[in-house]
């Protein structure tokens, strides 16, 4: 028997230096990535510095108040929180085009103007907001459903498909793929630890590969059939060759994928050293951060970055274990899910392992909603391991 506790030590120290890495990274990361100075307002460049430091200012903010509300009053508030996500990319998707409120960037119908503060996309906020709903329900159908059976298990997927169908929805209105595939992978996942048997789960994994197989070959081999069958647009299908053969097509959609990987593959073992970046390439301040760590450090640096992604993994992994009710659980295996998926295709997409999707890469591109949605989701594994409960009788290895 161990005593509770103290508040100090069941504050998460070692997240909160895991995050104070990625703020350092961050910030060298996006100095470097205008040294190119492709960013210009009025002839002048743009620094995105200080607009970084003041959103993880705000995301600190958002991290201490989200830690302060314990699990039991998220799962209360989980569908309230759902819905209020819900309304925001509704609202997003319901504005008439041309109001100053809404603002539209490469054709996607994703973000909110709001003047004197900028431009800020519900959807990053939804993913955690999705979470916390999608933990409550499957929650709350093991509570109800004690004795497990096939058809608890098809009625517990049922619902959860229904869950991301609304989200997915708005999102695939905007159209923001990349957001989309977050979304479903972090299904998948929740899919997986919510104890729906295998002999459901694997046909329909298999199934949804099979599909995706599909899909990518016709598009390779009969692309006639997808546009006459499905309305499949030439545009689409010249994203897929432009990702697997990008140098057949380097005066137009290859172009991006060509000069990241010239970016990355310049800075060869040790780099060309802090703002030593010579290749320039679009959005590297944004999506294609890793390009700036690729060229300015080199295969050295690029590797301690992914390093510091599997710790945080590891270190999320490792809590999610800890903690004794469902509910927290899942929340931090959605976080998990979500965070991984991110990391997984940001980097995989500037190697040309994956296609490019707009998937920001977590806690280091720049961008404020990006970063806020990331610091509200550690804000809840912040609080999860904060209001963790050790009991009087619990063994020595649950206190520890």
């Amino acid at each position: 028997m161990k005593l509770p506790n103290r508040q100090k030590e069941r504050f998460d120290w070692t997240l909160a230096f895991i995050l104070l890495i990625f703020f350092l990274i961050s910030v060298f990361a996006i100095a470097s990535a205008q040294t190119t100075g492709q960013y210009k307002y009025e002839g002048e460049p743009i620094n995105f510095v200080p607009s970084q430091i003041q959103w993880y200012i705000i995301g600190t903010i958002i991290i201490a108040i989200t830690m302060y509300l314990e699990p039991e009053q998220y799962k209360k508030a989980a569908w309230i929180i759902y819905g209020g996500g819900i309304f925001l990319l509704a609202t997003l998707e319901f504005l008439p085009d041309g109001l100053s409120l809404v603002a539209e960037r490469n054709g996607a119908k994703s973000w909110f103007h709001i003047p004197g503060v900028g431009s800020i996309q519900p959807a990053e906020f939804m993913k955690t907001f999705f979470i916390i709903g999608m933990a409550r329900m499957i929650t709350t159908h093991h509570e109800k459903f004690i004795k497990k059976t096939l058809k608890t298990d098809f009625y517990l997927l049922g619902k959860i498909i229904a869950i991301l169908f609304i989200p997915l929805f708005f999102v695939m209105k905007q159209p923001d793929l990349g957001t989309a595939l977050v979304f479903i992978a972090i299904t998948a996942a929740l899919i997986i630890v919510s104890g729906i048997t295998w002999r459901i789960i694997v046909p329909i994994f298999a199934g949804t590969a099979t599909l995706g197989v599909t899909l990518l070959l016709l598009a390779l081999y009969a692309q006639k059939f997808l546009e006459d069958t499905f309305g499949f647009k030439s545009y689409q299908a010249a994203r897929i060759y432009s990702w697997i053969d990008p140098y057949s097509y380097a005066s137009d959609e290859g172009m991006h994928l060509i000069t990241s990987l010239n970016a990355i593959g310049s800075g060869e073992i040790l780099g060309k050293g802090y703002k030593g970046r010579e290749v320039y390439v679009a959005e590297s301040h944004t999506d294609f951060i890793f390009t700036s760590i690729g060229e300015d450090w080199g295969f050295i640096g690029a590797s301690l970055v992914i390093c510091m992604y599997f710790f945080l993994i590891y270190h999320l992994t490792k809590i999610t274990l800890e903690l004794k009710d469902s509910f927290s659980t899942y929340i931090c295996a959605g976080i998990i899910a979500m965070i991984t998926f991110h990391v997984f295709e940001n980097i995989g997409m500037t190697i040309q392992l994956l296609p490019i999707t707009g998937i920001p890469l977590p806690f280091i591109s720049y961008g404020g909603s990006s970063l806020m949605g990331n610091m509200l989701a550690i804000g809840l594994v912040f609080s999860m391991k904060f209001h963790h409960r050790t009991y009087m009788f619990s063994s020595d290895e649950d206190d520890e």
